[in-house]
């Protein structure tokens, strides 16, 4: 696993076990779980009643007055929003690359693949290998850094290692030497086609 999909499944942990906390103290103060349960929350705990609030009108009003106050807010949101625009205009340059540079310390400016074609040809070569009954292949990551994604059903009587080891050796081997990306990374994911039920006479 590449260091971003790492990094977005840590905030998106993140972020999710936040909100989940938080759904948690409303459900809880909401349905009065505390007095119900006989429960004391600690000192300072936030929403312990139906009728309490995260914010009393003393909190809101704090700094309201203030003529910092609302050029701060107004700063924070604008930079929260810029960060969110910012990491999802990431996952699209990154996770969808258009086009591939051929060639990496010698690649000729302008000579580029489109991903779609290098996806086409990859699957059709490994379509043609023996046991291999049905290919399909993504190329993702960076243009500089490209990965192919690919789920090939085999026959029922293909072992695996065999299977990868042609793959590997044929349609990625091909795929490396004709782009120049020789550290092109491949994640495989091996599927069976079923059995035709035989009849007896």
């Amino acid at each position: 696993m590449t260091r971003q999909p790492v990094l977005n499944r840590v905030l998106l942990t993140l972020t999710g076990l936040v909100l989940l906390g938080g759904g948690l103290l409303i459900i809880a103060a909401g349905c009065d779980l505390y007095r119900r349960l006989d429960l004391t929350p600690p000192a300072g705990w936030p929403l312990t009643a139906p009728d309490d609030v995260l914010l009393s009108s003393a909190d809101r009003t704090r700094w309201s007055s203030q003529d910092w106050w609302w050029p701060a807010v107004i700063a924070t949101l604008a930079l929260i929003t810029l960060l969110a625009l910012w990491w999802l205009l990431a996952q699209l340059r990154r996770q969808h690359p258009s086009r591939v540079p051929v060639g990496t310390e010698h690649a000729q400016p302008g000579v580029e693949l489109r991903h779609s074609t290098l996806s086409d040809a990859i699957a059709a070569q490994a379509g043609t290998l023996p046991g291999f009954s049905r290919a399909k292949v993504r190329v993702t990551g960076r243009p500089a850094r490209p990965r192919a994604d690919i789920t090939v059903t085999l026959t029922p009587t293909t072992a695996p290692d065999t299977a990868l080891k042609a793959l590997d050796h044929g349609p990625l081997n091909d795929a490396r030497h004709s782009t120049g990306h020789e550290d092109l990374y491949a994640e495989t994911r091996l599927r069976i086609a079923h059995h035709k039920p035989h009849r007896a006479h």
